[in-house]
């Protein structure tokens, strides 16, 4: 089963693209609730380069590491991952009004598709608040 979330971002193609794959820029917007929050990110972006994100409640309860490994990279364009057996493609599609940011997952089977949507979606409306608020400062 495949999953779509997608966000649109005000901001331009450079940024966007910056911010989605930069370590310090990750730490700050991936998350999908105030009450976790990523400590550490690496990024190797590059075909066959691996990631990290370390994802923990703030509280200390809990946490886990989403890491993959890129398959495709196509600059200001598309990136393409595995992570485990699944697998997941983010398209950024720039239009009139910013960057179309959308994601299509493997889902898995703990969670419901809702709760997998969500939480998806969450994330990447904390990327488009993140992105759009630090342009408005720069």
């Amino acid at each position: 089963m495949r999953i779509t979330v997608e966000t649109s971002v005000a901001a331009p193609i450079d940024q966007v693209w910056r911010a989605y794959t930069t370590p310090a820029d990750i730490v700050k917007w991936n998350a999908a609730s105030d009450d976790w929050h990523t400590t550490k990110a690496t990024v190797d972006l590059r075909e066959g380069g691996t990631f990290s994100s370390r994802m923990e409640a703030k509280d200390g309860s809990m946490g886990f590491d989403f890491a993959g490994t890129y398959t495709t990279i196509v600059e200001q364009k598309l990136i393409e991952y595995a992570f485990g057996d699944r697998r997941a493609e983010v398209e950024f599609v720039p239009g009139p009004k910013g960057v179309v940011v959308r994601v299509v997952f493997d889902g898995e089977q703990t969670h419901s598709v809702e709760q997998q949507q969500s939480g998806w979606q969450a994330i990447l409306d904390s990327f488009a608040r993140y992105v759009e608020a630090k342009q408005k400062t720069s």
